[in-house]
């Protein structure tokens, strides 16, 4: 089980904390996945809103291969981190943790010289100082957050959205959509993320039919459900559903059914071991054929096509 280790500053910004810190906690409902903590040098820390947070851990000897996020304080608070804390960052990062910041937390990293020759943000009204301050760092703005070597965020909300950046990352896009929807937020990714994700990018919606709908089409790529089953699903007619689903998403119900299928076929292609025929047949499509003619609509490529 991976830490999570929250580093809990004076005047911590309680949203910097609690937007990453329910995003963490939700995965591990019905999973134990993370040992999620809250530490400082401290045991009780009073937030920038006045509410006091108290039985705080003591910051661990070592970080291991834990995931630090370090969230924001007000501005002027940075400018007297403890000197305790930035040693212990800066020895986390020099063994196997991983290291992310929330909003003005950066400048806590950039104590530590961990922004030094990398990318990084804050919040927007913010950059110019952190630029200032460590003329070594490569600010940047206009950006949710920036992953570097460590992971910067603009601040408040864009917290979870690193957040479920992460947990993307290390658990999968599905579990990414699944916490995003308990949460009731849009997945925002940020403006220089690789590639898109259909799993994500056709679930920023409030309706549950449609969910239960994308949700089995989802998990059963290979099946071809009817469009009669998948009304039943969604508790609604089979001409209400159609037209619930394309309001919701923007797309078709086939569309996005090819788009699931193409998006479990690209990470199949991988295995050499698997023919054309193969990777069809597993991800429902009629046949190879079909396929490699969807594929080629796509990516204008064939399917190992280079």
């Amino acid at each position: 089980m991976r830490d999570v280790i929250f580093v809990v500053l004076p005047q911590v910004e309680i949203l910097d904390l609690a937007g990453p810190l329910q995003s963490f906690c939700e995965v591990n409902r019905g999973r134990e996945r993370y040992r999620v903590r809250t530490c400082a040098s401290t045991k009780r820390v009073e937030s920038s809103q006045g509410i006091t947070l108290c039985d705080l851990e003591p910051l661990p000897a070592a970080a291991g291969d834990a995931l630090v996020i370090v969230p924001g304080t007000p501005y002027d608070a940075t400018l007297q981190i403890d000197r305790e804390v930035i040693r212990w960052l800066r020895n986390a990062a020099r063994g196997s943790a991983q290291i992310a910041s929330v909003c003005t937390g950066a400048f806590a990293l950039g104590e530590a010289g961990l922004l030094d020759g990398r990318k990084c943000t804050t919040h927007w009204s913010r950059t110019n100082e952190l630029a200032r301050r460590f003329p070594k760092a490569r600010v940047l703005t206009d950006r949710l957050f920036v992953v570097d070597g460590v992971i910067t965020s603009a601040g408040i909300a864009s917290g979870i959205d690193m957040a479920l950046a992460l947990i993307e990352q290390n658990e999968g896009p599905l579990v990414a959509a699944e916490i995003a929807r308990e949460m009731v937020v849009y997945l925002r990714r940020d403006s220089a993320h690789e590639q898109s994700s259909v799993y994500l990018d056709f679930r920023t919606h409030l309706h549950p039919g449609v969910h239960r709908v994308q949700d089995a089409i989802v998990q059963h790529p290979e099946q071809r459900t009817s469009i009669d089953e998948l009304s039943s699903l969604a508790g609604m007619s089979a001409r209400n559903l159609t037209r619930a689903f394309r309001r919701a998403t923007g797309i078709s119900i086939h569309a996005f059914a090819t788009r699931v299928r193409l998006e479990l076929a690209r990470s199949l292609l991988h295995d050499p071991s698997l023919s054309i025929d193969a990777v069809a047949q597993r991800c429902g499509f009629t046949t190879a054929r079909q396929f490699r003619r969807l594929w080629r609509d796509a990516h204008q490529v064939s399917p190992r096509g280079s």
